[in-house]
């Protein structure tokens, strides 16, 4: 649906948190109402009823992802099938009555457990400042494929992961640089790189807010199963230790982060992130 520049520069004001919930619910609203264009009076109308009615759009967790069911452009993995799992699984936890039990007074949207997923590691900067966030990775690995020297997959990288070796006519993959994009992989024409395997990093315990935190990383590239598994683990600690709903990042501890690292390294590691 189209935007007037106002409204677009309206909405942009709206706190990052609640934006996409407002501005789709505008695009609702002005649609019902048979205009084709939002309006700059569309954005302020919405917004004061969202806003001053906040306690019934709670739902007790945010789960996003950078496009939604569009897709993004510069996916390295297909994550549609993990997003629908994952917001099944929070339901399942009923995250809301157990905010509602533990928080004094009306819930707000900071309360929330939130989870983000990217399926590229462009990720919009949200996995790092979320509870959960989770980016797709592909893994490239080297084949026996005969290398053209094109240095097309020097071209894409943005990282500087890649080096051609002139002397044996070969590409060098430095994994500790590497992001997982995938995105030598797509445009190498000789097969000499080739997908290892696809899966997905995660990141644990990032907020903004008085005392802004970056999310840790656990080490190595996780399944689908294991992804679920992990959000499961995490909200486990967050009912077992947010006694007044606290953030997941206030009560995540370095323990913690440890023992989920070591319950899941085995095997799974795959290659040198840190």
């Amino acid at each position: 649906m189209k935007w007037s520049p106002e409204a677009e520069e309206a909405v942009k004001k709206v706190p990052f948190f609640v934006r996409k919930r407002v501005r789709s619910r505008v695009e609702k609203e002005a649609k019902d109402a048979g205009r084709k264009v939002v309006s700059l009076s569309d954005v302020k109308g919405t917004k004061a009823r969202y806003l001053s009615n906040m306690k019934s759009e709670i739902k007790g967790f945010q789960l996003d992802s950078c496009f939604g069911p569009s897709g993004c452009p510069n996916r390295a993995i297909e994550s549609d099938n993990l997003i629908r799992r994952i917001e099944t699984l929070l339901k399942e936890e009923d995250l809301l009555g157990f905010l509602q039990e533990r928080v004094e007074g009306d819930l707000k949207f900071h309360h929330e457990f939130r989870v983000t997923l990217s399926d590229c590691p462009n990720a919009c900067s949200q996995p790092q400042i979320k509870d959960i966030g989770i980016i797709g990775a592909c893994i490239p690995e080297l084949t026996d494929e005969p290398c053209s020297m094109c240095e097309a997959c020097i071209d894409v990288c943005k990282e500087d992961a890649i080096v051609l070796d002139a002397e044996r006519e070969i590409p060098q993959i430095d994994y500790q640089k590497c992001l997982e994009c995938g995105q030598c992989i797509e445009v190498c024409p000789t097969g000499t790189i080739r997908k290892s395997r696809k899966g997905y990093r995660v990141q644990l315990g990032g907020k903004l807010g008085r005392h802004p935190k970056l999310a840790r990383e656990l080490p190595g590239v996780y399944s689908e199963e294991e992804v679920i598994r992990i959000i499961k683990d995490c909200i486990g600690i967050y009912k077992r230790k947010s006694l007044h709903g606290e953030r997941f990042a206030e009560i995540f501890d370095a323990s913690e982060y440890q023992t989920l690292a070591e319950n899941y390294s085995e095997g799974r590691r795959i290659i040198g992130r840190s």
